[in-house]
């Protein structure tokens, strides 16, 4: 099993933060057969303020360019994806193009 740690900033909108937890109140279905189908198997966003954290833990055989392919073919991702952005920005050490990125692990008990 694979843990990946990630982080993404929110825009600093009050009504657009909640728009975009009432969006993952109900996240649609082939979003969500689509993060199975790659291989992740628990996926956990937390937030504080506009900050976001995500915990993904996944198989052995999972990769994040296999799960790049498998959004760029699926139309509904692409939908999905398109709608978070409206709600979401890069952070600032991101480089272009790039959306969620990777934290170091920096201590474990």
């Amino acid at each position: 099993m694979q843990r990946f740690c990630l982080s993404l900033d929110l825009k600093p909108d009050p009504a657009l933060i909640a728009e975009y937890e009432r969006h993952h109140r109900t996240v649609w279905p082939e979003v969500l057969e689509s993060i199975r189908a790659a291989g992740i198997e628990c996926l956990e966003i937390y937030r504080i303020d506009n900050r976001l954290f995500m915990i993904l833990e996944a198989g052995d055989d999972f990769s994040f360019e296999k799960k790049a392919s498998l959004d760029a073919a699926n139309p509904k991702v692409q939908e999905w994806e398109t709608l978070m952005w409206k709600y979401q920005q890069a952070l600032p050490l991101a480089k272009p193009g790039e959306k969620w990125v990777m934290m170091k692990k920096i201590f474990s008990l």
